[in-house]
């Protein structure tokens, strides 16, 4: 029975996790709980899971008898405990390093869906866990499809990593049709069914370039190795290129439970539900480069991973301050661009030593986006 603490239950990613262990509750049980401000969700789960520790935000809720509490913006930290065999960090944004290097201090392993935390802290990150004796491994489907087509060996040596994006929900937009698009457009993914704020990121490409990022950390490789090409049936989820021409795929219909399960199972793989791919009905699987110049903020993101230093840091407080305020309505979708470009562009770097820097880099950049568009 693996013991699991789930950091974000109520978001898509949590809500999947725990879908995963009614699927397979002689295997799993989950020892903590924690949310955000989903209160109504998060009773019915702590309900459902009697965990030993839930937290959330606001001290408002419902409490059940035998489950101990704790409230507060940082409490989720209350909810890594001894009991749980590995963390599955499931927060948006940069407050998930903040869970990441305190599961890694207390020495427990990490099934990872807040890819803020590589993007900002990789250097930390990685180097903590490796003195720490700490496995970290991944849940986004594209880093989980890389870690399987590696055998689940992160030092397997490889010629390139292949990362497939969707295009998201503006791919066919043309340049003048994206100075228009609004936040209801761009929540309309064609594949996938995912929260607002990663959906935002799928829009304008920014996901993807956190993606290279984390690769860049994860695989322990350098930015030359990586390429980003665009899928648009999320059928294959990256891809893998050996020094001897072979390229290894991961291929399934899209779905986030099969590298959830996948990443609480290793190297055991159980029953997902999911349906295998029928190639006869497939009509094509489809591939094209990125366009820059209709999605810039990909190749912002990734030469912010290249220069290092807090840049990353600053390049992801931007973009979250940006998608919020398109999320709000107060600039356009054009304007995340602006936002991440006029931060990085006042920015004069730093170097990421602790988290005590990349907390100010993170504040800088809010603080740079606001007033760029005086709010």
């Amino acid at each position: 029975m693996k013991r699991i603490a789930l950091i974000g239950s109520t978001g898509s990613i949590g809500r999947q996790v725990l879908s995963v262990v009614r699927r397979h509750s002689d295997k799993f049980q989950i020892v903590s709980l924690s949310a955000g401000s989903n209160k109504e969700l998060f009773e019915q789960q702590v309900a459902e899971f009697r965990p030993k520790v839930a937290t959330i935000v606001s001290p408002d809720c419902e409490r059940i008898d035998g489950v101990n509490y704790s409230f507060g913006e940082n409490a989720f930290t209350d909810a890594i405990i001894n009991e749980a065999d590995v963390v599955v960090i499931a927060l948006v944004g940069f407050k998930g390093i903040i869970a990441v290097l305190d599961v890694i201090n207390k020495g427990k392993d990490i099934a990872l869906a807040n890819k803020e935390s590589l993007v900002v802290g990789g250097s930390l990150v990685m180097k903590l866990a490796k003195e720490k004796g700490v496995k970290i491994v991944p849940i986004d489907s594209e880093h989980s499809a890389i870690w399987q087509s590696l055998d689940f060996d992160f030092n397997k040596p490889f010629k390139k990593l292949i990362l497939t994006a969707s295009g998201g929900a503006f791919r066919d937009y043309s340049e003048a049709q994206l100075k228009t698009a609004t936040a209801k457009d761009a929540l309309k993914h064609p594949n996938w069914d995912m929260g607002s704020k990663i959906t935002i990121d799928c829009a304008t490409l920014v996901n993807k370039g956190f993606e290279v990022i984390e690769a860049r950390w994860l695989y322990n490789t350098s930015f030359d190795k990586i390429d980003v090409i665009i899928h648009r049936e999320s059928i294959i989820h990256s891809m893998v290129e050996f020094i001897d021409g072979a390229t290894i795929a991961q291929m399934s219909y899209p779905t986030m439970e099969l590298p959830i399960q996948l990443a609480l199972t290793y190297p055991e793989r159980l029953d997902c539900a999911l349906e295998g791919v029928d190639f006869a009905k497939l009509k094509s699987l489809t591939f094209s480069a990125p366009d820059y110049n209709r999605f810039p903020c990909l190749k912002l993101v990734v030469d912010a991973g290249k220069q290092g230093g807090l840049y990353p840091a600053v390049v992801n407080g931007a973009n979250e301050e940006a998608v919020k305020l398109f999320l709000e309505g107060k600039i356009g979708f054009n304007g995340i661009y602006e936002g991440i470009s006029c931060a990085l562009e006042k920015f004069t770097g730093g170097v990421a030593s602790d988290y005590e820097s990349l907390s100010q880099a993170d504040k800088f950049a809010r603080s740079a986006v606001k007033e760029r568009f005086g709010v």
